[in-house]
């Protein structure tokens, strides 16, 4: 089973940029593709992005696209999610998640059916 545990939130201000990371026990990593969503109180769960196993083509939420980039290091078994141009609207929880699907359509549409998820880490952007 695996276990994802993010890290990097905090509180920065509108402009700053952030990393966040998302570490992954077990073996499997480098067959699982990864992603990250968030959520802020009182909104839906919105996805941010995910990355697939390979690597390729790596897809984006509309309102980061532009700003946001997510990649892997298949040795550290880790997932990272490089946030700059932060703006207070992004201003929510932000988890990992992690599955054997690389299907754009599961992880963009119906996050319900990914896999494993982190606990979350806070990102809070002031003005």
């Amino acid at each position: 089973q695996v276990q994802l545990v993010e890290s990097g939130g905090g509180l920065v201000q509108a402009g700053d940029s952030l990393t966040l990371s998302c570490t992954a026990s077990g073996r499997s990593f480098r067959s699982l593709s990864m992603g990250w969503y968030r959520q802020a109180p009182g909104k839906e769960r919105e996805f941010v992005a995910y990355i697939p196993w390979s690597g390729v083509n790596p897809r984006y939420g509309e309102t980061v696209k532009g700003r946001f980039a997510i990649s892997r290091d298949d040795a550290k078994n880790t997932a990272y999610l490089q946030m700059d141009s932060l703006k207070p609207e992004d201003t929510a929880r932000y988890y990992c998640a992690a599955d054997r699907t690389s299907d754009r359509v599961i992880w963009i549409n119906h996050p319900n059916s990914v896999n494993t998820w982190g606990q979350g880490t806070l990102v809070t952007v002031t003005s």
